[in-house]
């Protein structure tokens, strides 16, 4: 991909400009809008897009669908009344930014590492073409988080792992770690501003301090010793990272009692299929353990996966069974141009794949059913919305919760013992 394309529009105005950001994917996706949001100094954010002069696409390109999306939305802007200028940034960028760029679909475009320079690219009465590299690291202390009740802190960037479907290493580069001083500022200072709730995120973030000399649970300890951090979270994490340093701290009263975990498949041969690295049976035993120690527990499942036959699905699910998860992040394969997935051959069938999806979440969602009934302990929640009469929170097993009460209680913690279990969120009253 060549680096800048320059050709001319027309000139705008920079006085009263308004931009709204349009954030895709995953929640590193979230914290790098806010990167942007942070650095911009001659605009005025609005949450409604109806309001924006220009519009800021950060994109997703983890499936091809994904590009499907970002695509269907641009095509919707010019609906909007005032016509914005389109600038598109994010993951897509390595994947399908120069084609919308040379087709005139979008105004200009500029990469990650380039999402700090945002105001003076905005500026440009020029379209701009900046792809940047996959080798930054953000300088930006992030001072507060739009609409938000839980701080996002991204830890480390890139990925070293290169599973067959995933196209993400390629377009956000290898592994590399923020320093320790930079995450504690961050920390610092969000929870200056009075977040208590932090979720640690990245593309791999079970490889934070590679090359360092640090790990990941050096690391959150030393954020548990900061002033008004009052629960840390993780976001997805691979089982061959768990190693004993990280399990001497799961029961640290700041661990959040969720991990999300990403096994992919339970299929032994599929995981190889797959390139994966984790090992069914050992995967079994670490969340044998980490259940044992009251943890509810999350992954990431990939159904209908190219070879996944049905005597490799049958094994699948009878090893899922066993599996005391909580929570499934699963989805059917789409394919992702560029990746060796994405050329094999025996590809499942969409209504196959469809019936597969279902029996899994099903599954899943009888064995987190269980987990909220079975579960005697305090419910500790952070309320993050009030909607139609009901504030609706999160407790320390990721569990949602709705809860009644005369009394504001958004943005605080409370302390329920006394709630109803129903089929997919428990239910509560507060006074």
């Amino acid at each position: 991909m060549k680096n800048k394309y320059m050709t001319f529009s027309s000139s705008y105005s920079k006085s009263n400009q308004k931009v709204f950001f349009k954030t895709f994917g995953c929640r590193t996706n979230v914290f790098d809008t806010q990167v942007m949001m942070s650095n911009l100094k001659d605009f005025t954010i609005t949450l409604d897009e109806k309001e924006a002069n220009i519009v800021v696409i950060n994109s997703c390109t983890v499936t091809n669908s994904a590009d499907s999306t970002a695509r269907s939305y641009i095509n919707s802007i010019h609906k909007l009344p005032n016509s914005p200028r389109v600038i598109f940034t994010g993951c897509g960028v390595w994947t399908k930014g120069e084609k919308l760029f040379k087709d005139n679909k979008i105004d200009s475009l500029f990469g990650h590492s380039e999402k700090e320079k945002i105001n003076d690219l905005l500026l440009k009465k020029e379209r701009f073409f900046d792809a940047g590299d996959l080798e930054h690291l953000d300088n930006t202390i992030v001072k507060e988080f739009v609409g938000k009740s839980r701080a996002f802190i991204k830890i480390q960037e890139g990925c070293d792992f290169r599973c067959s479907y995933c196209i993400i290493p390629y377009v956000r580069g290898d592994a590399r770690s923020y320093s320790e001083d930079k995450i504690l500022e961050q920390i610092k200072t969000l929870a200056n501003n009075g977040f208590g709730e932090f979720i640690l995120t990245g593309t791999n973030i079970g490889s934070y301090g590679k090359k360092k000399h640090t790990n990941l649970a050096k690391l959150l300890k030393k954020i548990s010793l900061l002033k008004g951090v009052r629960r840390i979270r993780l976001g997805s994490i691979e089982p061959v990272q768990i190693d004993d340093e990280f399990k001497e701290i799961i029961n640290e009263p700041f661990m959040s009692k969720h991990l999300h975990i990403a096994l992919q498949h339970t299929s032994k041969d599929m995981l190889k299929i797959m390139n994966r690295r984790n090992k069914v049976l050992d995967d079994l035993e670490l969340f044998e353990f980490l259940s044992s120690n009251d943890y509810a527990l999350g992954t990431d499942f990939i159904v209908g996966h190219p070879k996944e036959s049905e005597i490799l699905w049958k094994e699948a699910m009878i090893n899922i069974k066993k599996f005391p998860l909580t929570h499934i992040h699963a989805f059917t394969y789409s394919k992702r141009d560029g990746t060796p997935s994405a050329t094999m051959k025996e590809q499942v069938r969409g209504d196959t794949s469809k019936i597969r999806y279902n029996e899994l979440v099903n599954i899943i969602k009888e064995k987190n059913y269980d987990f909220r009934l079975n579960n005697k302990k305090t419910l500790e929640i952070l309320i993050q919305e009030y909607k139609n009469g009901v504030y609706t929170g999160l407790d320390q097993h990721f569990n949602k919760i709705e809860v009644q009460s005369e009394v504001d209680l958004i943005g605080n913690w409370i302390f329920i013992d006394d709630y109803e279990v129903k089929a997919s969120i428990n239910v509560a009253k507060f006074k």
